[in-house]
């Protein structure tokens, strides 16, 4: 689901960074006005755990791969705002540092992944578990909200991928940049995610829910970090099975190279060129392309990979917790 750079025209980037912004603006302000400063390392937390189990690839229908993306737990957990700030920067550590998701797009894959799901997740969890009380049906909404959440960000996708052939062509007809049209891009996107990519995103978010519950119940949009350092052992957990994602062959449908994409078959046929916008477009290297390091086997990267990402975005917003504690003692005239 996270969308490479030159599959969307730069228009249709600059309408989707758009319209993140007043997105990220409110959530900014919620976060800031509501979450207590001990809570912000949380934040980091979350971003890293979306960040590790996006890195579980799991093989779909038609042989391309796809993952979970945890939003709709960060969002009960931490609640819809702060999810939308940890999915997108962890989103932004993914583009910036390993090249998994496009620099320009980057403001559609976090309207897919950092708003659609946390935010109609988190809407349909409350909806059902207000409804359906009891036990039972908390968990019924979890595990709906946390389905229809992914697979209404899949659409979304499928929606901004299948558009460009009309929105950005040749004088002959012929795609710019992504070259398969709605009819195309919407089964391909929708049916695998329907089928098998939903229903991981469903088993993963509800066994932390339920381990949560478990050992830290007050942990949903309440405890500090000092309550929570047994997740810590989860992020080790997760960044040492990292290498399972690479068991899951094939690329995740909409993320082929402009080097692979003539020889792709998608809709029954080969495409037979490089669209010219991919051929010529937007080029960005990035640090650790793939989740692979030089020198390095994959299975080896990988770690280094997850344990560098986790690493960062656990690291980045203690720090954010520490100087806005400072900058708000200096605002009521206290000492730091």
């Amino acid at each position: 689901m996270h969308i490479p750079d030159n599959y969307l025209s730069p228009a249709t980037c600059a309408v989707m960074g758009a319209a993140m912004a007043p997105v990220w603006a409110v959530a900014v302000r919620k976060v800031t006005r509501e979450v207590d400063r001990a809570r912000v390392p949380l934040l980091g937390i979350g971003a890293a755990l979306s960040f590790l189990v996006m890195m579980f690839n799991v093989p779909l229908p038609g042989g391309t791969t796809g993952h979970a993306v945890g939003g709709t737990l960060l969002a009960i957990v931490l609640g819809p705002w702060s999810a939308c700030i940890s999915v997108s920067i962890a989103l932004l550590v993914q583009a910036l540092l390993f090249g998994d998701g496009g620099i320009l797009a980057f403001g559609a894959n976090c309207f897919n992944m950092a708003f659609i799901i946390p935010s109609l997740g988190y809407f349909l969890y409350r909806f059902i578990s207000e409804r359906a009380r009891g036990r039972a049906g908390n968990y019924l909404g979890v595990a709906v909200g946390s389905y229809v959440g992914i697979n209404i960000a899949a659409l979304a996708a499928a929606i901004e991928f299948g558009l460009q052939p009309a929105l950005a062509h040749t004088a002959a007809g012929q795609p710019l940049y992504c070259p398969y049209p709605l009819s195309i891009s919407i089964p391909a996107m929708l049916v695998p995610h329907l089928a098998v990519a939903g229903l991981v995103e469903v088993a993963f978010t509800v066994a932390i829910v339920a381990f949560i519950r478990r050992v830290s119940p007050g942990m949903i949009r309440e405890s500090t970090g000092k309550k929570v350092r047994w997740i810590y052992g989860v992020l080790v957990a997760l960044v040492c099975l990292s290498p399972l994602g690479l068991l899951a062959a094939g690329t995740a449908w909409g993320e082929w190279g402009a080097d692979e994409i003539a020889a792709v078959a998608s809709g029954g046929s080969t495409l037979g060129y490089v669209p010219a916008g991919m051929r010529s477009g937007f080029s960005f290297e990035a640090l650790l392309p793939d989740y692979t390091v030089k020198g390095l086997p994959d299975f080896a990267g990988y770690i280094v990979s997850a344990i560098a990402g986790a690493a960062i975005l656990v690291i980045l917003f203690r720090v954010v917790s520490v100087f806005g504690r400072k900058n708000g003692q200096r605002l009521r005239g206290g000492t730091p």
